[in-house]
């Protein structure tokens, strides 16, 4: 059990619970100044920090919406652990390091001071130091913990690994497979359907590694990792990765790969209905969950939905009915949002909450969405209209984790 007491002073803990709104109404402006000066002062880092997030502000967001959501619960720190793994997952597959969260703390401080000014005093600044390192502490502790998991199991590692592409697929118009084993030859580590790892690209002409997290998109397997990317619209940073995996990664590259990771993981205890929903590449660790299921819970109830844009953009159509067609308890549905003609799919246009009654026969199931964020939130809407309790309903958002609700 982790220890979260916190050894701050009863000064300290009232200034931070004071001054978390003023901090936050200006945490966005604050943390953007504290990227750009964490990143000239440490271009490094730029080898870490995703560079499209970076420009879209979402890294921006997130951080701010985490640390003050931490310091808003100094003082029963325990509410957020949830949140804390979430983003301890993230953290170990980029490898961060219990060294790099003083060099983190001592820019976030004075991005705070610059921005707050003069409102910004000394004590204040004195009290968030404290309640910064207390919150590092408790990260440091979580991932010093999932580094040791991932380091001592077998197959398994800490850092990065050189993969070879052992096989390329197109799937789609837009989505590409690539089947992955370790050069040394040597186990690698099972994973969690629903998982992810991280892709180092090493790209020519880029002054910086680009790191990316692409979700596992078969059943576990303990000869091979296989993602399933989307081809992004190409416009310097945006799409750099997807771009260069599509155009320039062949059979037999070499690319450097983390351990897996993530917490939106299949509960292999549930034996209620499943229903997963997936909206264009949300498909992927959905596919894992779909694969892994049908293995272990035969006799489980599943009801499988899709949506993409019409035939040419759904992935992995063909081992979707090659599953429902074997087992009877596995219901598919696919919804096209631009059908090239009147007849393709299940239904034509968006999923709605009166087409999810339809098709979904019982609110005590277990729910797991991924997609796009607009996606994801029509959908979480809907369920929530068909009274759907919050704990069944499991989510995975692509980019940086969302603002702790508190």
């Amino acid at each position: 059990m982790l220890n979260t007491t916190v050894p701050l002073d009863k000064r300290t803990t009232e200034i931070i619970k004071t001054t978390v709104p003023v901090l936050k109404e200006h945490g966005e402006t604050i943390t953007k100044h504290f990227y750009k000066l964490l990143l000239e002062n440490n271009p490094e880092l730029r080898n870490v920090f995703n560079q499209t997030n970076q420009r879209k502000g979402a890294q921006s967001k997130a951080l701010a919406n985490t640390v003050y959501a931490a310091a808003a619960n100094i003082e029963k720190l325990e509410e957020i652990l949830p949140h804390v793994k979430q983003i301890a997952h993230k953290h170990t597959s980029l490898n961060i390091k219990p060294e790099q969260y003083p060099i983190v703390g001592k820019y976030l401080l004075i991005a705070i001071k610059e921005v707050l000014g003069d409102a910004a005093t000394d004590e204040i600044i004195e009290a968030w130091e404290k309640a910064y390192f207390v919150i590092a502490d408790i990260f440091i502790s979580v991932e010093k913990e999932m580094y040791n998991e991932k380091e001592n199991k077998i197959g398994g590692w800490t850092g990065f690994r050189d993969f070879m592409i052992i096989k390329k697929v197109k799937e789609s118009k837009d989505i590409t497979s690539f089947y992955l084993k370790p050069v040394d030859n040597l186990p690698i580590s099972t994973f969690k359907p629903g998982q992810y790892i991280t892709i180092k690209a090493q790209i020519e002409n880029e002054l910086y590694d680009h790191l990316r997290q692409y979700s596992l998109s078969t059943a576990p397997d303990n000869n091979f990792y296989r993602i399933s990317v989307k081809r992004e619209a190409s416009s310097h940073p945006f799409g750099i990765v997807s771009n260069y995996l599509h155009d320039s990664v062949e059979e037999g590259s070499v690319l450097p790969i983390s351990a897996p990771a993530g917490d939106f993981v299949l509960d292999e205890r549930d034996h209620r209905p499943l229903v997963l929903i997936s909206g264009g590449v949300g498909l992927t660790p959905i596919m894992s969950m779909l694969e892994s299921v049908v293995e272990l819970q035969p006799n489980r109830n599943v009801i499988f939905i899709h949506a993409a844009k019409s035939i040419d953009h759904q992935a992995m159509r063909e081992r979707v009915s090659e599953i429902a067609n074997s087992y009877e308890q596995v219901k598919q549905y696919v919804v096209f949002s631009n059908p090239k003609n009147g007849t393709d799919g299940d239904k034509q246009g968006y999923i709605d909450c009166d087409w999810l009654e339809e098709v979904i026969p019982t609110k005590n199931a277990a729910f797991y969405l991924c997609g796009p964020k607009p996606f994801m939130s029509a959908i979480n809407h809907d369920l929530q209209i068909m009274d759907v309790s919050d704990k069944d309903i499991h989510m995975e958002l692509f980019g940086p984790l969302e603002p702790i609700a508190k």
